[in-house]
């Protein structure tokens, strides 16, 4: 009996990228592939072997998990690991996608009803974490958009979008007196 697990991952160019593998029990033989081709496999305790393309770029765990060091585009593809624990083949299946880093975001502003309303926007297939710091406030908001009374800024006031995703984060600023005509 045999066991499938799929899972989409998404990594970014040029990060590392470690497969989200929890292996509960003492591994015999690992073997990973991508798109069908051996790309690392460890037998017992042995030191493990690497093949093209991963050759001089990743790591092989004795728990199972392979990183992969300074992704590439070409990373992109289905990778397999089968692992056999002495009792029985377990198959975990994951279909990875690298990503180009996400765009400087931008910040606009309107005013609506003596509401300034701050929006920050980054060009990126995958859901983002927004987070807003400003220079007259200690908190942090966690937000894509941010809308408070006109009366709590003052004009020397900037505000700060920071994006993230993975390991990756940007920022742009605005000073909150552009926001006023």
């Amino acid at each position: 009996v045999a066991h499938i697990y799929c899972t989409d991952v998404f990594g970014i160019v040029g990060e590392t990228f470690t497969f989200p593998v929890e292996i509960n029990q003492k591994i015999e033989e690992i073997t990973w592939k991508k798109n069908k081709d051996k790309v690392a496999e460890r037998d017992g305790q042995n030191t493990p072997t690497y093949f093209t393309p991963l050759q001089d770029r990743s790591r092989l765990e004795e728990n199972g998990c392979l990183t992969i060091f300074n992704l590439e585009k070409n990373d992109t593809g289905a990778y397999e690991l089968h692992y056999w624990d002495s009792l029985e083949d377990h198959y975990l299946n994951f279909v990875l996608t690298v990503l180009d880093p996400p765009s400087e975001p931008k910040i606009s502003c309107s005013i609506r009803a003596d509401i300034l309303v701050l929006n920050c926007t980054s060009d990126f297939p995958r859901p983002l974490n927004y987070t807003w710091k400003f220079s007259n406030n200690p908190h942090t908001y966690q937000s894509q958009e941010i809308s408070n009374p006109i009366k709590n800024f003052d004009d020397t006031e900037k505000a700060t979008c920071f994006i993230a995703f993975s390991q990756t984060e940007k920022s742009s600023e605005i000073s909150l007196i552009e926001c006023f005509p």
